[in-house]
């Protein structure tokens, strides 16, 4: 089964890290710029509301993944792969950036058998 978030070996490194210091439940937003520059961020319960203008995408790390809708709606023919890399170049209200570590949001266009089995059509 195609998943429409993947996370790399060194985000989900960095997301146990995470649930040490605040604790198993953190959940991902990947929302759409202004002060939080379209990155994905980690939140506590909480910190964050989601609502009807967003989409699960799926988990990583054990935690819900959700994107804005009008992110999706450019993002949906991509598999979203979550990676975590040195520096400060996340967003400013997640949890990572203590860490010297920020995640950053890359994709890759699914195939067309790979559309056909999420039932999205180009």
């Amino acid at each position: 089964m195609v998943e429409k978030v993947i996370a790399t070996p060194a985000a989900l490194e960095l997301i146990e890290l995470l649930k040490t210091k605040h604790g198993p439940e953190l959940m991902f937003h990947q929302s759409g710029g202004c002060c939080d520059n379209s990155a994905a961020n980690c939140y506590l319960p909480g910190e964050i509301t989601i609502g009807q203008g967003d989409v699960y995408l799926g988990d990583i790390g054990g935690c819900p993944f959700y994107i804005g809708t009008a992110q999706y709606e450019t993002w949906k023919h991509t598999q979203i792969i979550i990676d975590a890399v040195d520096g400060y170049g996340g967003g400013t209200f997640s949890l990572e950036g203590p860490e010297g570590k920020f995640f950053q949001s890359r994709s890759r266009v699914f195939t067309d058998a790979e559309l056909a089995e999420l039932g999205i059509t180009r």
